[in-house]
């Protein structure tokens, strides 16, 4: 668990207390490559946190698999779309690494908040820097170029080499030749 109070003490340092009561509504599991965490039409009631691997967000267009999102190590994953809303998501979220997942009971979590004050504001920072990953996630898709893309997701991960092209060639919104030339050209 230390990893995982490690990642919320960048947003927000909380108490002992809320510590413990936070650890009383986690469970670890490992998953493995390929498996999904959470199916397309699941409602999500769980906040992941992926201690190791790495793990994606994807959905289908036309019959088409498109990756919207990728998490690495020391990151959170969570359909909030559908975690908010108590709607069934349009996504899903597949493992593509080898992982080890801290998940967090997000109804419990919520129920926290009336007693936790620190964990209710160390979850909106945690929410609003996801709010914000995903509008400039959109600005990169409006005002940059698939190179000017894919040179900011190898910045991000050094794990770029685990990820199927396919998914980052569609993460990317190119197929998998434009991804072959680029890649041809940055290296």
């Amino acid at each position: 668990m230390k990893a995982l109070f490690s990642f919320f003490d960048q947003y927000h340092e909380i108490s002992k207390e809320s510590r413990i009561a936070i650890e009383g509504i986690l469970s670890e599991k490992h998953y493995a490559k390929n498996e999904i965490l959470q199916n397309i039409g699941h409602t999500c009631k769980t906040i992941y946190f992926l201690k190791s691997g790495i793990a994606r967000i994807y959905y289908y267009r036309d019959g088409i698999d498109i990756t919207e999102s990728f998490s690495f190590e020391n990151n959170i994953i969570a359909r909030v779309e559908s975690l908010f809303t108590g709607k069934p998501s349009s996504k899903a979220i597949q493992i593509i690494e080898d992982a080890t997942i801290i998940a967090i009971d997000a109804t419990a979590l919520f129920k926290l908040y009336n007693t936790h004050h620190d964990i209710e504001r160390l979850f909106r920072i945690i929410f609003e820097h996801g709010y914000v990953e995903t509008v400039q996630r959109i600005e990169s898709i409006q005002f940059h170029t698939a190179e000017e893309r894919y040179l900011a997701l190898l910045k991000e991960t050094n794990y770029i080499q685990n990820i199927p092209l396919k998914f980052i060639a569609s993460y990317l919104g190119i197929t998998q030749v434009s991804l072959s030339r680029i890649r041809a050209q940055v290296k």
